[in-house]
């Protein structure tokens, strides 16, 4: 990794500060563009998140970001650029020019693809500069990314700790300062999970909110690409660029995006706020219960109401998702076969082929949820599980329905049931995947959800988690916005 390790000062203070403020001193030519990228290349290096540290980031693209700022630095400054010259890491699911898409897998090792992903083109048109690609678990499939065939990336909080998953790389890269903004993308909470791991704020839209043209298919019914920043502004800004409809994916939706302006001021007076009664079982580590709950109270003091409600559904969560879920995948991933893109493994005929290319290309984790849902869509079993947990998945969407009918704005939960858990700790899958309990609701149901840090215990980030109606992130952001403040340093202390 040929990193410049020149550094300005100024530049690299300047990354620290928020989105607005960077984006400001661009406008105003009080700083240069590839001083911020040469900035955010050496924390690369220094930080530790190269392989031989952090693991966080995959590949570095210092030729075409360096070329990209010297264009912004020779032309006009563009006003109308919500992102000037903002270095931004995008997970390795995401497709991109230049760099390599391996989704964190050997079957894909050194793939580029011939066409860049909606976000980032967004990214792109909005000033911001891609310095890199960040680590993750393979084809997203896991809570913790150790499940990357690149290897683990660690926790800059504790680096014998695991960052989250399956963004643990943008998220850890966004904890580490090394840029202030990343994509992530998730299918049971895969970016909220590791924002909380890491102490910053991870945002999933809506189901339909931002084009999935150019992310790497796990579960199409429930991908979605999300934002991480160090502060809810910063994210909010990004999702507002990154979001709308887009001709490229039939499943977006033609929904007007809002201005996600946050003011953290703002008199929360008249807003709802639910506690799922579900989401705190007696078995919740009672300190994680005492941060939500003093959450609780900050909002209540800034006017808003809360009110218990109940989602009734949400014990079957886990159960559905790990049926629907490994079902697409095993779909998906069928195309991966050594015929038509990826790594190719010569067997004795093409059936030996295909199996010495899946069989070499593929991680345990893969091939554990491609045999489970190739199980549940098999003749005979179809109906007994794929076809009952979709009606089950109805009545899970329809609880979260309900609730907002009901008058209730948004709902508050923990994020996680646990703080980051140490590499190599969890080795039963099952006990893997409830690292997910609180988060795979909202792919299920397709509502926007976001998580940011609201204390800590044993000097481990908690995440407080928010989730609003669907195409109702402008609330959600705006609740969050104003708990930020309420809490100041105590979100991290």
């Amino acid at each position: 990794m040929n990193v410049d390790a020149r550094d300005d000062a100024s530049a690299d203070a300047l990354l620290d500060r928020s989105v607005a403020t960077i984006v400001e001193c661009v406008h105003a030519g009080d700083c240069a563009p590839t001083d911020l990228v040469r900035a955010a290349l050496h924390r690369i290096r220094t930080r530790g998140a190269g392989p031989d540290g952090l693991n966080a980031v995959l590949s570095v693209d210092e030729e075409g970001a360096l070329h990209e700022a010297q264009r912004l630095e020779s032309t006009p400054r563009d006003h109308a650029q919500r992102l000037a010259a903002m270095p931004v890491l995008i997970k390795d699911n995401i497709a991109t020019h230049r760099l390599p898409t391996s989704c964190g897998s050997r079957i894909l090792e050194g793939y580029v693809s011939p066409y860049e992903a909606t976000a980032v083109r967004r990214l792109r048109d909005a000033g911001a500069i891609v310095i890199g690609k960040t680590n993750m678990d393979e084809f997203a499939m896991g809570s913790s990314t150790e499940n990357s065939a690149f290897g683990p990336t660690r926790n800059p909080l504790d680096p014998t700790r695991v960052p989250g998953g399956s963004s643990g790389g943008s998220a850890a890269a966004v904890a580490a300062g090394v840029t202030p903004i990343a994509l992530g993308s998730e299918t049971g909470g895969s970016v909220r999970q590791p924002a909380a791991f890491c102490g910053i704020v991870g945002v999933k839209p809506t189901y339909g909110r931002v084009s999935r043209f150019g992310l790497v298919a796990y579960g199409s019914s429930l991908d979605h690409i999300g934002v991480f920043g160090t502060r809810v502004d910063d994210a909010a800004r990004v999702l507002e660029v990154i979001a709308g409809v887009d001709p490229h994916d039939a499943t977006s939706i033609n929904h007007a995006v809002p201005s996600y302006g946050t003011d953290a001021d703002a008199s929360l007076a008249g807003v709802v706020i639910g506690k799922p009664v579900e989401y705190f079982p007696e078995s919740l580590d009672p300190r994680i219960r005492a941060l939500c709950e003093r959450s609780l109270e900050h909002l209540r003091a800034r006017g808003a109401e809360i009110r218990d409600v109940s989602l009734p559904h949400t014990a079957l969560a886990i159960p559905v998702y790990y049926i629907v879920a490994p079902a697409e995948a095993s779909s998906n991933l069928a195309r991966y076969d050594g015929v038509r893109f990826g790594t190719r493994v010569d067997g004795d005929g093409l059936r030996a082929m295909y199996e010495a290319t899946r069989s070499t290309g593929f991680g345990a984790e893969v091939i554990r949820r491609i045999l489970l849902g190739t199980y549940v869509l098999s003749a005979g079993y179809y109906d007994a599980y794929y076809r009952r947990a979709q009606t089950v998945r109805a009545l899970i969407a329809q609880d979260f329905t309900t609730v907002f009918a009901s008058g209730v704005h948004a709902l508050f939960t923990p994020t996680t049931p646990t703080t980051a858990f140490a590499l190599g700790a969890v080795s039963d899958p099952y006990e893997m995947y409830l690292s997910d309990i609180f988060t795979v609701t909202a792919n299920l149901a397709g509502v926007p959800a976001m998580s940011q840090p609201i204390g800590r215990l044993d000097g481990l980030p908690v995440g407080g988690q928010l989730m609003a109606a669907h195409f109702d992130e402008a609330t959600m952001l705006r609740i969050a916005a104003v708990l930020e403040h309420a809490l100041g340093v105590e979100a991290h202390r």
